[in-house]
């Protein structure tokens, strides 16, 4: 874990934070698919991503999900750890993108670096900025974008973070994390895959377009 640890964080951090994060940090082997965080937890701990990826879901009233955007290796949720200094509870659904190693922190532990370690508050604030970022262009993805263009975008965000052209998805699974109908994620698919820009094969979509 150390070692993990050193390679993710070690160029961000000074040795003695890092000696902190070891010490308070709960390390976690998740397989592909399992819920890290759900919508109206408690929010009492904050992942470290040591490998693997999370995407970060929002729910409406009827239960639909919508993709928010994915963390990944040497990343971590700035934007709900901003709630949990606020004692709230989480807003988000966390998921594992694929099989994931992380270190959960106490949030009052982070609380506490932001005023002890000059390095851990400009990763948070770097970190809040970028999830920031990330949301601004889900929003115009939604607002400006075709469904078809949305739907490469996507499969080209997740072979990123898996750092694998190769996508292990259902089109039922896409079409949540789109927020539309499996019938129009699979039209969409033949589509991209007759422009060219992705492969179907039996288990999997290879992304070409990247």
């Amino acid at each position: 874990m150390r070692e993990a640890l050193q390679l993710s964080y070690g160029y961000l951090f000074e040795k003695e934070l890092l000696q902190e994060i070891d010490a308070c940090g709960t390390y976690k082997n998740i397989k592909q698919g399992e819920v890290l965080m759900d919508i109206g937890n408690p929010i009492t701990h904050m992942p470290l991503l040591l490998n693997g990826a999370v995407k970060i879901l929002r729910e409406d009233e009827d239960g639909s999900e919508l993709l928010l955007y994915f963390l990944e290796k040497g990343d971590t949720c700035a934007m709900t750890f901003s709630c949990g200094l606020g004692k709230n509870k989480s807003e988000i659904r966390a998921v594992t993108e694929s099989d994931t190693e992380l270190l959960m922190i106490p949030v009052m532990k982070m609380e506490y670096w932001m005023g002890e370690y000059k390095t851990w508050r400009e990763f948070i604030v770097d970190s809040y900025h970028t999830r920031m970022k990330e949301l601004l262009e889900t929003v115009d993805t939604i607002a400006f974008m075709r469904m078809d263009e949305r739907l490469l975008k996507h499969l080209q965000d997740k072979a990123k973070v898996t750092h694998d052209d190769m996508i292990y998805t259902t089109h039922q699974e896409i079409a949540y994390d789109l927020h539309t109908s499996r019938v129009v994620i699979s039209r969409l698919l033949k589509k991209l895959e007759k422009d060219k820009k992705i492969e179907m094969q039996r288990n999997h979509i290879k992304v070409i377009d990247l």
